[in-house]
C-alpha cells in the first residue's frame, strides 16, 4: 500500500497516528478509505519534513479534510516552485561553467538576490538622478504614490535586469549581441515611461553605472564587471537602435 512497509503501518498504529479500521482474524490490520487518505497526508507531511509528532496534532485539529488537502496541495506547490528555483539555478551555473571551460577562462561569480535594494528608499537614488532633471522628478513623484509592496515589486524586477544582464555577461555575450541590446531596451522603456530620454542622455545614463558609485556599487554586487559592460550594451544600444536627432 503506497509502498509503506508493514513495519511502518505497524508503529504509526503503536503511536497513534494512523489506526487500522480494523484488524482481521490473523492479525492482518485492514484499512479503509479514510485511512487511505490519511495516510496520504501523512506521507505529503513526512516529505514536506514535517515529524510525526507535529503531523499527529495536525491530523487531530482537522475539521474538513478537503481543505486540509488544499493546503497540503499549497505546500507542495510552493516547495515544488522552490525545487524549480533551484534546479534552474545549478543549470545555469553548468552552462556557465561549460562556457568558461570552452573559452578557458575563469567562471564569472554572479550574486542572485531576490531584491537586491531591499530596505533602499528611492530617495537614496536620486543624487544618481541629478543630471536627468525631469526623470528624478517623475521617478520621485511615482514613488511617491506606490505601496510598500509596489515598490519591492519594482526593486525585485530591477534586480532581475540585472542578474540577466550579468548571466548574458558570464556566458560569453558581447555587449553589442542582440540579446544583450533587447535587455537594455527594456531598460530603456522603463525610463522613457517616466520621460522622454534622447540619446545622448541615455548615453550619459550608462556612463553614471560606471562613474556613480553608488549605481556602480548594486551593479558589482551582482557581478564583478557587470557596470563596465552595462555602460558598453548602452553604447552599442545607442549606435544601434536609437534613432539619429
Amino acid at each position: 500500500m503506497s509502498g509503506v512497509t508493514a513495519r511502518t503501518l505497524r508503529h504509526y498504529d503503536e503511536i497513534g497516528l494512523l489506526p487500522p479500521a480494523r484488524i482481521a482474524s490473523n492479525g492482518h490490520r485492514r484499512y479503509g478509505e479514510h485511512q487511505l487518505l490519511q495516510l496520504q497526508q501523512i506521507l505529503v507531511l513526512r516529505e514536506l519534513g514535517v515529524g510525526l509528532p507535529e503531523i499527529g496534532r495536525i491530523l487531530a485539529d482537522q475539521v474538513d479534510q478537503v481543505e486540509a488537502l488544499r493546503g497540503h496541495h499549497r505546500r507542495l506547490t510552493a516547495e515544488r516552485d522552490r525545487l524549480d528555483v533551484l534546479a534552474a539555478t545549478v543549470s545555469r551555473t553548468i552552462a556557465e561553467l561549460e562556457q568558461s571551460r570552452k573559452d578557458g577562462r575563469g567562471m564569472t561569480t554572479i550574486n542572485r538576490p531576490e531584491n537586491l535594494f531591499e530596505g533602499i528608499q528611492p530617495s537614496q537614488y536620486e543624487d544618481g538622478l541629478r543630471a536627468f532633471p525631469a526623470l528624478a522628478a517623475e521617478g520621485a513623484r511615482q514613488a511617491a504614490g506606490m505601496s510598500p509592496a509596489e515598490a519591492e515589486a519594482g526593486q525585485r524586477e530591477r534586480t532581475a535586469q540585472l542578474i540577466r544582464l550579468a548571466e548574458l555577461m558570464a556566458a560569453g555575450a558581447d555587449a553589442g549581441s542582440d540579446a544583450v541590446l533587447d535587455e537594455i531596451d527594456g531598460q530603456y522603456r522603463s525610463l522613457t515611461a517616466l520621460s522622454p530620454v534622447s540619446a545622448d542622455e541615455f548615453r550619459a545614463i550608462g556612463r553614471s553605472c560606471v562613474d556613480d558609485e553608488q549605481w556602480r556599487g548594486a551593479y558589482e554586487a551582482i557581478a564583478p564587471g557587470l557596470a563596465a559592460y552595462q555602460c558598453a550594451a548602452i553604447e552599442a544600444y545607442v549606435a544601434g537602435r536609437l534613432p539619429v536627432a
